[in-house]
């Protein structure tokens, strides 16, 4: 049995929406998480934490590279 062309048409045009609605959903869930610090720097998320209390800066440590 032959398929009609625009049947054809139809179906691949449902699936290419599809594949568009669940790249959107897939953005907007990436936009809702939170972000992480792609360096994993200690200094680059807070500069408070470069010094000790006493106002010294700190030793580096073996996870700060």
């Amino acid at each position: 049995m032959a398929v009609s062309q625009s049947f054809k048409k139809r179906e691949r045009e449902r699936a290419r929406r599809e594949k568009q609605q669940e790249k959107a959903r897939k953005k907007e869930a990436r936009k809702l998480e939170p972000k992480e610090n792609p360096e994993g720097g200690v200094g680059a998320s807070n500069p408070a934490e470069l010094f000790d209390e006493e106002g010294n800066p700190r030793e580096l440590d073996f996870h700060d590279f």
